[in-house]
C-alpha cells in the first residue's frame, strides 16, 4: 500500500479533540492500545523508553534530550506531537524522521491488526488518529533496535496513548492551563492527570514550578514512591546575559555538569528555554548515574548544540522583507513567553526589529485566545487575523473582534498565505512579522518561507 494511501487512511480517524456536532467525545481508554500492542507483539516492550508531559516545554525539553542521546552515540527514537509540516515528523530516528515507504509499512501493519481485532470484538472502536500513529512510532523505534527512545505525551498523561510503556525516567515540564474541558479546569486536577506518568519506585526529573502544580505532583510522587530529581542546578543563574544579543534570542550560556563546565550555546530561543534544557541534561545525566548509558558532558553540550526543534521563537529573514519570528505559541503560558521574546527585540533599529511590528495569529476555537490577545496583541501596530487548516479553528472574525477589544487595529486574510503577504505588505523591511496562535498555523506559512529565506538564528 502507498503512502498516500497511509494518509488518506489515517486522516479518516477519529480526531482525539474533535467532536462532531451531535456526536458524543471519544473516551480515553489505555485498555484499547494495550489490546492492540498486545496483538502487535508488544513492540513497545522491545526498546526502553523516557516519557516526557507538561503543558509546555516538552517538545523542546524531548528534542534537546534526544540530540545528546545522539551526540552520545546511542541511538535514539523520538516521537512528538503535532507535526508542522509532514505527519513523518512525529516518528524520528536518530534525528531523522522516517521515510514514507517505511511508515506506509508500519501504518498498514497496525491498521490491519487494528482491523482484525475489531473484527473480533476485541477492539470497541478503530484506534484514534494519535492512538494508531502511538503504535506506529513503536513499530518504528522497535524495527530500528532503537537503544532508547524519547516519548512526548500527546495530552495529559494517566490516559495518554503514550502511557502504555515502562519509562526508565519520567519528566515533568511546566503546568499550565490548557485543555481545560479535557483535563480540569484547574491547575490541580490537571498536574494529576500529567503525574499520571509516574511509576510505583520510579524516578521524576522536574522542576519547582506553580505552587499547586508542584504540590500536586509531590503529593502522586509520593503516593508511589518516586525518587525525585531535581533539574535547578542547571538552570543558570539570573545573572547570565538573557540571550545572544538583541536580535538574536538563543541561548548561550556556561554551566556545570558533572563536575566539568560546559558552553551551553542551544538554537532554542528564549529564556524560557533554559528549564527544558535543564531538565533535558538532568535526564542525561540520570541516565548515566542510575542507568549506565555512557554520557559526558561534552556529549551534552554538544547534543544541545545540534537540537532541531523548528517553530519555536524561530527568526527567519527575508530579503527585501521585514524578518518573521515563528513561534508555536498557542496558549496564556505561550503566550507570556512569547512575549518576553519580543520585548528582548524591542530597541528600534533595522536589527532588532524595532520599526512597525504585525502579528499574523490564528489559533483553535477550544483556546483561550480572549485571554491571549491580551497578553499579545498591544505589543502590536497591526494583527492580522486568519484561520487555520482545522474543524476546531477560530474564525478570522472573532479573532479581529478580539483584537479590537485591546485597542489594536485588525485586519482579516483568508489563510496563512494571505496573511503573510497582508502582513509583508504593512510592515516596513526593519520592522518584525509574528507569526503565532498554533501549530497548523506556523506549519502552513514555514513552506513558503522556506523558498526563499536565510535563516538568521
Amino acid at each position: 500500500m502507498s503512502y498516500r494511501a497511509a494518509l488518506d487512511s489515517l486522516h479518516a480517524r477519529a480526531g482525539e479533540l474533535h467532536v462532531a456536532p451531535g456526536q458524543p467525545r471519544r473516551k480515553f481508554r489505555l485498555d484499547e492500545l494495550r489490546t492492540l500492542v498486545e496483538a502487535l507483539g508488544h513492540p513497545e516492550r522491545r526498546f526502553r523508553s523516557i516519557l516526557i508531559a507538561g503543558t509546555n516545554g516538552k517538545g523542546s525539553t524531548a528534542a534537546t534530550l534526544a540530540a545528546i542521546l545522539k551526540s552520545a552515540g546511542y541511538r535514539c527514537g523520538l516521537y512528538t506531537s503535532p507535526h508542522l509540516e509532514r505527519v513523518n515528523e512525529r516518528i524520528r530516528i536518530d534525528g531523522e524522521m522516517i521515510g514514507d515507504e517505511e511508515f506506509a509499512r508500519h501504518y498498514f501493519r497496525v491498521d490491519d491488526c487494528a482491523n482484525r481485532l475489531l473484527t473480533e470484538g476485541k477492539l470497541p472502536q478503530h484506534p484514534s488518529f494519535f492512538e494508531a500513529l502511538t503504535a506506529v512510532a513503536f513499530e518504528a523505534f522497535a524495527g530500528a533496535q532503537v537503544d532508547l527512545a524519547v516519548l512526548e505525551v500527546g495530552m495529559g498523561g494517566r490516559l495518554d496513548a503514550t502511557n502504555v510503556v515502562a519509562p526508565l525516567i519520567s519528566v515533568i515540564t511546566d503546568i499550565s492551563l490548557d485543555h481545560t474541558e479535557w483535563l480540569g479546569e484547574t491547575i490541580p486536577p490537571i498536574a494529576r492527570e500529567k503525574a499520571g506518568i509516574l511509576r510505583h519506585g520510579g524516578t521524576l526529573v522536574t522542576l519547582p514550578q506553580h505552587p499547586e502544580a508542584s504540590q500536586t505532583i509531590g503529593e502522586v510522587a509520593a503516593e508511589l514512591d518516586v525518587r525525585g530529581v531535581n533539574a535547578a542546578e542547571y538552570v543558570p543563574s539570573s545573572q547570565q546575559p538573557a540571550a545572544g544579543s538583541q536580535h538574536d534570542l538563543r541561548n548561550r550560556y556556561s554551566l556545570e555538569v558533572m563536575g566539568e563546565t560546559i558552553q551551553v550555546d542551544s538554537p532554542l530561543a528564549g529564556v524560557h528555554q533554559r528549564r527544558n534544557i535543564a531538565l533535558a541534561i538532568a535526564a542525561a545525566v540520570e541516565l548515566r548515574n542510575s542507568h549506565g548509558f555512557i554520557i559526558t558532558p561534552a556529549q551534552i553540550a554538544d547534543g544541545i548544540r545540534q537540537t532541531q526543534w523548528p517553530g519555536r521563537l524561530e527568526r527567519i529573514r527575508v530579503p527585501g522583507k521585514a524578518d518573521v519570528l515563528l513561534d508555536v505559541a498557542h496558549n496564556p503560558a505561550g503566550a507570556w513567553a512569547l512575549r518576553a521574546a519580543i520585548s528582548a527585540l524591542a530597541e528600534p533599529g533595522p536589527e532588532s526589529g524595532g520599526g512597525r511590528r504585525v502579528l499574523v495569529f490564528g489559533c483553535m476555537k477550544d483556546k483561550a485566545y480572549e485571554e491571549m490577545a491580551q497578553i499579545l496583541f498591544p505589543l502590536f501596530d497591526l494583527v492580522v487575523a486568519t484561520p487555520v487548516e482545522s474543524p476546531r479553528s477560530a474564525s478570522a472574525g472573532d479573532l479581529a473582534q478580539a483584537a479590537t477589544k485591546t485597542g489594536v487595529r485588525a485586519m482579516i486574510a483568508r489563510d496563512g498565505q494571505e496573511a503573510l503577504e497582508t502582513a509583508w505588505a504593512e510592515a516596513p523591511r526593519d520592522g518584525l512579522v509574528v507569526v503565532a496562535g498554533s501549530v497548523y498555523l506556523v506549519g502552513e506559512v514555514r513552506p513558503l518561507l522556506e523558498r526563499v529565506a536565510v535563516h538568521a538564528l
